[in-house]
């Protein structure tokens, strides 16, 4: 049966396709409508969120600028803060003499602003420092990022204490603890690998003294941490260039905010990072190696093992009195990050320490040529200690008081760099003349103008004197020890041995080559115990000169209160006849 037009299926048809169009528009519209709403939902979060933190950082911005205000310092001349006046005015001022002004115009604590959101505060009083230092824990973001940048992860180097402290603890009883057993062992070692590098740069007619200082500072940390083995390894010049080269540019690459994937040099600096940590991995692996070799040896000859160790490669004395393995493998096991690397903690120890000892070796050389009746009174006070033997005992270098204390007299004149920096990153510091620091502030010490101060170190605090360190023994004692952070304090006042007793340097509040408080340097002890004792055994053996025709170079001298350093002097060193 056929249908005409306007029957009734065909008006079914029609009114069923105009509700499923009218449904289906309806379906359309309300989710559109749910869209938008949705759509401004989140735009209204967001607004909201940004808005609350835009407020925050402006409460925050507010709120450390009314407790900078309260902290005494010049006014701010601009938006950008006071680094126009010590920076790009053409007078040659730096921020070291900038802050001296301020500190003799506005008293022991001085604020500056770097910009409108950082505040640097500079402390120049020796109680306040110490109770600074003791406060403040943290250093600036930074400093980690360097470290990470180019060594990678490391919990030794970041900026929060808190992330630190174990591995600290556990590092300074390793240096602390063990490096006196065999600190009498390590420096004959050291000089004649330093003697032999020597001879070959003298060949070549160049003999500078920071470069020689260098590679001592790097032969004593590399035998520190690697054992024997790294005095004997065949890539240990490579990885000094390579560390050397590291630590030219790592603050450079690390001052940008978002690593800079699109600069040829950046990924030249990675590359050199990545042949670093190889190098290292490869020290490791050997000195593993000479442990396992050196417990062998003892089990086989003394029907025991004698070198054993928690974990592998630590290292322990070997049969013929050296060292075969590592001194602070061990230190690098204990509280383990499973994301950390062995490598990172190791070459930060390789960078910070090879700096911070070649800066300190360097000023012990340029002072000795400059002073040459300080060194026979220093040869003279070996010959004395050791009585005709050639090898330096025990107890030795802790009864050469004035070796010593000229040790510490360079540290003093010559610090690790020319401001201390500290941070509190998440509190506020309430120190207790009544000033607050605001969380975030750069807290600086300039340490140079403190250990030069005259009010503390007399009319001659310029001067060279390892004197100052020194007092006359006031009653007969005999081999009286004393523990402190530095070096042992030993007494001794028989007719054979020095009529001075050593000071401790850290009474004094104002001694901060090292720093002070809870991050001070874990290394003090074995800085001041390894380069004196590397010393001992090279004034021993040789005398330190100026190079013949050097007479007449410009000699470092005064600028201030820094000894300049360039013109490094050209020195040579000659062995003694006896």
């Amino acid at each position: 049966m056929s249908t005409c037009e306007g029957s009734p299926y065909t008006l079914l048809g029609f009114l069923f396709e105009t509700d499923q169009s009218r449904l289906q528009s309806r379906d359309s519209h309300f989710f559109r409508e749910y869209a938008i709403r949705e759509i401004n939902v989140l735009l209204w979060i967001s607004l909201v969120t940004i808005t609350s933190l835009l407020i925050r950082k402006v409460y925050f911005l507010l709120e450390i600028w009314a407790k900078g205000s309260k902290i005494p310092g010049p006014p701010c001349p601009s938006f950008y803060g006071h680094s126009k006046l010590f920076s790009g005015s053409g007078s040659g001022e730096n921020l070291t003499d900038f802050l001296s002004k301020c500190h003799v115009k506005y008293g022991s604590i001085v604020r500056l602003w770097l910009g409108p959101t950082q505040l640097l505060v500079s402390v120049n009083d020796p109680t306040l420092i110490k109770e600074m230092l003791l406060k403040a824990k943290d250093k600036l973001p930074l400093t980690g990022r360097a470290f990470r940048l180019a060594f990678g992860l490391s919990s030794l180097f970041a900026s929060s204490f808190e992330k630190v402290q174990k591995r600290r603890e556990s590092l300074a009883i390793e240096l602390n603890g063990k490096f006196p057993e065999r600190a009498n062992v390590i420096p004959l070692k050291i000089v004649d690998c330093v003697m032999e590098r020597i001879d070959s740069i003298m060949a070549k007619g160049v003999l500078d003294c920071r470069i020689i200082s260098q590679h001592m500072a790097f032969s004593i940390i590399g035998a520190t941490l690697f054992g024997d083995s790294f005095l004997s390894w065949s890539s240990a010049t490579i990885y000094e260039e390579l560390l050397m080269l590291i630590a030219k540019d790592g603050s450079f690459w690390a001052s940008y905010n978002v690593p800079p994937f699109w600069k040829r040099g950046f990924w030249r600096y990675q590359s050199l990072c990545k042949k670093l940590k190889g190098l290292t991995q490869d020290i490791i692996q050997q000195c593993r190696q000479n442990y396992k070799f050196s417990g062998q040896i003892d089990q086989n000859s003394q029907g025991k093992v004698k070198n054993i160790g928690r974990g592998a490669g630590i290292g322990t004395f070997s049969p013929n009195g050296t060292m075969a393995g590592s001194l602070l493998l061990e230190a690098f096991n204990d509280h383990l990050n499973p994301r950390e690397e062995l490598c990172g903690n190791i070459m930060g120890v390789m960078f910070h320490g090879s700096l911070t000892c070649a800066g300190l070796i360097g000023s012990i050389l340029t002072r000795l040529v400059m002073h040459p009746e300080i060194q026979e009174k220093i040869y003279s006070e070996i010959l004395l200690v050791c009585k005709g033997s050639s090898k330096l005992g025990a107890n030795d270098v802790q009864k050469m008081t004035y070796l010593l204390a000229s040790v510490y007299e360079s540290a003093r004149l010559l610090p690790a760099g020319p401001l201390l920096q500290r941070c509190s990153i998440n509190h506020d510091l309430n120190l207790k003349t009544g000033v607050t620091v605001p969380a975030g502030t750069i807290l600086v010490v300039p340490v140079q103008q403190v250990q030069m101060d005259s009010s503390i170190w007399g009319s001659d605090a310029k001067q060279f004197n390892p004197y100052r360190f020194l007092s006359k023994a006031a009653h007969q004692i005999h081999n009286v020890k004393e523990e402190s952070d530095s070096v042992t304090r030993t007494q001794f006042t028989d007719s054979e041995s020095s009529p001075f007793v050593l000071d401790d340097p850290n009474e004094n509040l104002a001694f901060l080559p090292f720093g002070s408080g809870t991050r001070a340097c874990v290394g003090q002890k074995f800085a001041i115990l390894g380069i004196t004792t590397l010393f001992a055994s090279l004034l021993q053996r040789y005398e330190i000169r100026l190079q013949p025709g050097s007479q007449n170079d410009p000699k470092p001298t005064m600028n201030g209160c820094v000894l300049q350093l360039l013109p490094s002097p050209k020195i040579i060193f000659v062995r003694r006849n006896s």
